[in-house]
């Protein structure tokens, strides 16, 4: 369906119900005349449709911004696939109306995504780190506090970020087992691992932030390097990021670092260092999983 076979139908004497498939914010900047809301991004799209157009066998034509968002086709699928038999996609969407010069209803005006602008800092009641470490047969993960963590804008520029994270309280959390919980954790503290009370922090400098101009929503948005001291030992390290703001003063940014922790000097269980290790085998890399959330200072 076009623009023009649109018009002609919703003039028609049994004129389609039209479903505005985005946001409610987009519904309410710009829609079709006649169209109403029912957001394929919501999970409780069927619902709201089924209040709207309840009866399935009536015809049913959906928009949203036009090709080449999914927005559309997706709400089609899914109606025919939940027994709606006349279902139509204005594949063209806002972008074709608007080109045909057909009006639209609404205010106009988009929500614009905020520039971040000054320093943040971050939470670490709210901020997580989790870790994950592997051998062979197995792997354990719990959590890491953030001990304290910055990161500073200039008019929508990322120019400093640092983090540091407190070793002494690592928590293992898929180890029911009281005894065996607290034995990996004394092993974790060693020297064996992260030689936790001579170095009880790690902690990470950012020095160079790059934007990817390829991302996309949900997609990291920044390569983000930089010197991360652990056990003592700095090495540079580089990262992809996604770093998004809810609104002008606060900020979350979300990463995941793959570390080779035998080039911090923690060399236990690794096949590159001893043989015949057997079960023994402990994997080099360990993950951290950072969701850290900031605030305008």
């Amino acid at each position: 369906m076009n623009a023009s076979a649109l018009a002609e139908a919703l003039a028609s004497p049994h004129s389609p119900r039209l479903l505005h498939v985005l946001p409610a914010e987009h519904f309410a900047a710009a829609h079709i005349a006649g169209a109403v809301n029912a957001c394929i991004y919501e999970t409780a799209f069927l619902e709201k449709v089924r209040a709207l157009a309840p009866d399935p066998a009536l015809p049913i034509v959906v928009y949203g911004e036009g090709a080449p968002s999914l927005d559309s086709e997706e709400a089609a699928t899914t109606l025919r696939a939940a027994g709606y038999t006349d279902v139509s996609d204005f594949r063209g969407g806002l972008r074709e109306w608007r080109a045909a010069a057909l009006p639209v209803l609404g205010h106009g005006a988009l929500p614009v995504p905020p520039v971040p602008d000054g320093r943040y800092l971050a939470d670490p009641a709210t901020s997580v780190i989790r870790w994950t470490g592997r051998n062979l047969f197995n792997h354990h993960h719990g959590r890491i506090p953030l001990a304290e963590g910055a990161v500073e804008w200039r008019r929508g520029s990322l120019i400093a970020a640092t983090f540091a994270i407190d070793l002494r309280e690592i928590v293992c959390e898929d180890l029911a087992d009281a005894g065996y919980n607290a034995m990996l954790i004394r092993h974790l503290h060693s020297p064996d691992f992260f030689d936790i009370e001579r170095h009880p922090t790690a902690r990470f400098e950012m020095t160079r932030a790059e934007a990817i101009p390829t991302a996309t929503e949900g997609t990291p948005n920044f390569a983000i390097a930089g010197p991360f001291t652990l056990r003592g030992v700095t090495r540079e390290i580089t990262f992809p990021a996604t770093i998004a703001a809810a609104d002008a003063d606060h900020l979350t940014a979300q990463a995941v670092l793959e570390i080779d922790r035998t080039q911090w000097g923690s060399h236990y269980g690794s096949g590159r260092f001893f043989a015949f290790l057997g079960p023994h085998v402990v994997n080099d890399h360990i993950l951290l999983h950072l969701k850290i959330h900031a605030t305008r200072a």
